[in-house]
């Protein structure tokens, strides 16, 4: 069946479906390790004005799916209806019923669908499943949106590895810390709020036992920094704590061991057991991973486990610059946050990146800026590693 182009859709197919996109945005928080998805069910007049008999989004793992919640708010009103979905209906039965069923058995006459679900097990078959059922379907508008809204899901579907966020605070003269190590605050407390805000919407946090050791960092969500009127229970899910650890330096006392949620240690084989035993007792998971060069972690197989066996769809890294040169140089961060004060420290400060082996201006690795925003006193800069 040939599908719309962007430019064949009305107005009012824009219209809800920009509506469904702001729904699944309220999960942003909520659903990992599922997608975010919104729904808005629309009967159309005889003169073609749609009303919006049902609306939903999913909220967390477990519960109703958008779609159902629509269904379920627009009761009979939904036969002969149209439904704007942020992504293809799932055809499978897991902890829910299949959407692409309820929405069958509703009667809905037609779906708009913004994107095909990403997932190679399952994608197109909810859509089959619809037309089998004779329910016209629409497949691409604002596709470009809905993948926004869910990079990490569609990483760990497509690529089997997680969405790498890579967040670094830095003076204007791109330095991280003083010579010593002291780095806290550079940015404000605006800045540091969006960072709150990184770490909500993230699967796991990742950082090396260098930075953990020296900030003894927490690396959580805290309610009192979110800015958001429901950070207590946003805060209440804390995303996963990964620490690169190859030789288990972390200390016992470290206060991400004593944080709510869990603490993942990534190791490799060459390592005290007695060690391995203390921090297990102190509340530590251990992942012990093949060593790569030099000892250290391979860190394509670390992203690989992470998503197949964590279940990880966005990473927020938030390292030093031997951890955030590593990450760099092995081309596996997808998007650089760069907060920037206006501030100097000077030429004996920490650099931002160690990236190795560059000596020639053809090493440089190019980046391609996304957007620029003043936030409070700082700057954010969001940009993407030049894949040419």
């Amino acid at each position: 069946m040939k599908e719309l182009t962007e430019q064949s859709y009305t107005r009012a197919d824009h219209q809800f479906m920009a509506r469904a996109l702001q729904l699944a945005a309220k999960g942003l928080y909520t659903t990992d390790p599922n997608p975010r998805v919104g729904c808005v069910i629309v009967r159309y007049d005889q003169h073609a004005e749609g009303q919006v008999v049902g609306e939903g989004f999913h909220l967390r793992a477990g519960e109703p799916h958008a779609e159902i919640h629509a269904l379920n708010a627009a009761g009979v009103k939904a036969e002969g209806a149209t439904a704007y979905v942020t992504l293809e209906p799932c055809s499978h039965t897991g902890r829910t019923g299949p959407c692409a069923v309820a929405l069958a058995e509703a009667n809905i006459a037609r779906v708009v669908v913004a994107m095909v679900d990403p997932n190679p097990c399952v994608s197109g078959r909810g859509i089959k499943r619809l037309r089998e059922s004779g329910i016209q379907v629409d497949v691409g508008l604002l596709e470009q949106d809905a993948r926004v809204l869910n990079p990490g899901f569609i990483s760990r579907m497509q690529h089997k590895r997680p969405f790498v966020r890579l967040k670094m605070a830095m003076s204007l003269d791109g330095r991280t810390a003083m010579g010593s190590g002291e780095s806290q605050w550079i940015t404000g407390p605006e800045a540091r709020s969006q960072v709150q805000r990184l770490r909500a919407r993230s699967s796991a946090i990742l950082s090396g036992v260098e930075s953990v050791i020296m900030d003894d960092s927490r690396l959580t969500v805290r309610a009192d920094q979110l800015g958001l009127d429901n950070a207590d229970t946003i805060s209440q899910r804390q995303p996963l704590r990964v620490i690169l650890d190859s030789r288990l330096r972390l200390p016992l006392a470290a206060a991400c061991l004593r944080e709510p949620g869990r603490t993942l240690i990534i190791t490799t084989e060459h390592h005290s057991e007695e060690k391995r035993q203390k921090l297990k007792a102190a509340g530590a998971d251990i992942k012990v991973l093949p060593a790569a060069q030099e000892g250290r972690i391979d860190l394509t197989d670390m992203l690989n486990w992470l998503a197949e066996h964590e279940l990880v769809n966005e990473l927020l890294v938030e390292t030093g610059a031997t951890l955030a040169g590593a990450l760099l140089d092995a081309n596996v961060v997808d998007e650089l946050q760069l907060f920037v004060a206006p501030t100097l420290l000077g030429g004996e400060a920490r650099p931002l990146f160690a990236l190795p082996g560059m000596t020639r201006m053809a090493d440089q690795k190019r980046l391609t800026i996304k957007e620029i925003r003043a936030v409070g006193n700082d700057w954010r800069i969001i940009a993407k590693p030049c894949t040419d």
